[in-house]
């Protein structure tokens, strides 16, 4: 049995995954990690059916059964752009461990999850502040009961909503260090 340590989460992923409940700034935050890795970003709420937007415009959850051709959809849109430029970014609320578990496997790259953090109150605030397509404030409560907390066994990285976006997107790209001089899309 090898001593050596095995390389940590970041170190091999060739995906990663902004996650956490509305109003956490996964789209903000992916954009900067996709500009700083000279990346493609794909937003996960471009990859909702219809019907998914329209339950969600009414103020009505979604189910589990709503939610997997979603992640499958956008796990595969994700693959793809990770092997045609090397790495790919992507936003997802991912908030439960069997969603994330699914995007991995269908993904079949290394992932790392980037899961942003915060209280309750903030992301309230910023609910009620910000125009969403489709995403009503009201949604809040139902993605944080459905939201399990990642596990330390899983390939995540927690970061407070309370940072800047360029300070959380700073901090990924550090932890990212096989990708330093890595030439995308060449």
């Amino acid at each position: 049995m090898s001593t050596a340590d095995s390389p940590r989460p970041s170190e091999t992923a060739r995906i990663i995954v902004v996650m956490g409940v509305s109003s956490s700034g996964k789209t903000a935050v992916g954009k900067a990690l996709a500009r700083r890795l000279h990346a493609p970003f794909l937003d996960g709420d471009g990859y909702h059916p219809a019907a998914n937007k329209e339950k969600m415009r009414a103020g009505i959850p979604l189910t589990d059964a709503d939610r997997w051709p979603w992640l499958e959809t956008l796990a595969l849109a994700l693959r793809e752009a990770a092997e045609t430029k090397g790495v790919a970014i992507g936003a997802c609320s991912a908030l439960k461990r069997s969603y994330r578990d699914f995007l991995k496997s269908k993904a079949n790259l290394p992932l790392l999850f980037v899961h942003l953090h915060g209280d309750k109150a903030v992301l309230a605030e910023r609910a009620v502040k910000r125009r969403h397509e489709y995403m009503p404030a009201s949604l809040l409560d139902s993605q944080l009961a459905t939201l399990e907390m990642p596990a330390p066994d899983e390939n995540v990285l927690t970061m407070s909503i309370l940072d800047p976006v360029e300070t959380i997107a700073g901090t990924v790209v550090k932890s990212l260090i096989h990708l330093r001089n890595f030439k995308r899309g060449q």
